[in-house]
């Protein structure tokens, strides 16, 4: 009987505590720490960012239908975003190869950060599955110049993103 009642003790904690650790950073907090390849195989981890607004965006797989839309709306829009002081850079689970393919085939200017291992999906609560296919679900962060996350952007639509980061990033660097 005692097991049984710390079996669903515990069980109820999980259920409680679980979600605030999948839900990854909240606005406010300070942007999980991270080193992964890009698709010319250099490492690159959110402090190179420093003093510099950084959109994170998270896709779930290259030459895919919206994840192509994606990159190219952020790829058209770099020089508003560069202009309003942001870097771009986009994550998935597809390795450094698969990279270098989909960012020469669409001229990506920014870097593609290869998360095969999973950990900053993971961190950044992000990891998803679906019939057994793992891959990151397309939410964006928007990262101040401080290393805080300014803005989440969840259920992205792949056309209009970059148009709201662009957008948001007036509002937020306006404010006091």
């Amino acid at each position: 009987m005692r097991r049984l009642a710390r079996f669903l003790a515990l069980s109820l904690l999980c259920a409680f505590v679980a979600p605030a650790f999948a839900a990854g950073p909240q606005v406010g907090q300070t942007a999980p720490t991270f080193r992964l390849q890009d698709q010319a195989g250099h490492w690159r981890s959110p402090a190179d960012y420093h003093g510099h607004w950084l959109v994170l965006y998270f896709y779930p797989k290259d030459f895919t239908p919206g994840c192509t839309t994606e990159v190219c709306t952020f790829r058209d829009d770099i020089a508003k975003l560069r202009q309003a002081g942001a870097d771009v850079v986009g994550v998935s689970l597809d390795d450094v190869k698969s990279h270098a393919e989909f960012a020469e085939k669409y001229h990506v200017p920014f870097p593609l950060l290869a998360d095969a291992d999973r950990s900053v999906a993971t961190t950044y609560g992000v990891l998803t599955s679906r019939m057994g296919m793992h891959y990151a679900k397309r939410t964006t962060f928007l990262i101040d110049p401080q290393g805080r996350i300014a803005k989440v952007y969840t259920d992205v639509d792949p056309e209009k993103n970059s148009a709201q980061v662009l957008a948001d990033l007036d509002t937020l660097k306006a404010a006091p």
